[in-house]
């Protein structure tokens, strides 16, 4: 009996260690973005990190006189690379735009839903199960 005991407490200490960070951090759609809070955005790409989970996208987009700086989540490469996307698609300093969801903490982030670039709209893999 001790020893199944012994055993328990121990799977307990090691599985979380074994748990891949980026897994533990992943989170829902609803508890981050705001489904009626759709954005549209036109912006000059400045960053992309190609990576998982998901991929980010970072983007200037012009207000006016004033620039914003957006951040925008779209799929995990696996998916990104079977909509017919390559680490190619999104170029630096290309202009882009993009569909979503804005995050209800009302920062300049958002969960992608499709992005146009050079002509061609793409599936971005956003994370609302509702949208696709």
């Amino acid at each position: 009996m001790k020893a199944k005991l012994a055993l328990v407490i121990a799977g307990l200490l090691i599985i979380p260690v074994l748990i891949p960070l980026p897994l533990l951090a992943h989170h829902s759609f609803a508890a981050v973005f705001d489904e009626t809070k759709q954005v549209k955005l036109q912006g000059t790409v400045t960053k992309v990190e190609w990576m998982n989970p998901h991929i980010w996208v970072y983007v200037d987009v012009k207000n006016g006189a004033n620039t914003v700086k957006w951040q925008c989540e779209g799929g995990n490469p696996n998916t990104l690379v079977r909509q017919g996307w390559t680490r190619e698609t999104l170029k630096l300093g290309s202009v882009v735009d993009i569909e979503g969801w804005r995050a209800r903490d009302g920062s300049n982030t958002c969960n992608a839903r499709a992005v146009t670039a050079g002509g061609k709209r793409l599936f971005a893999g956003t994370s609302n199960t509702a949208a696709q």
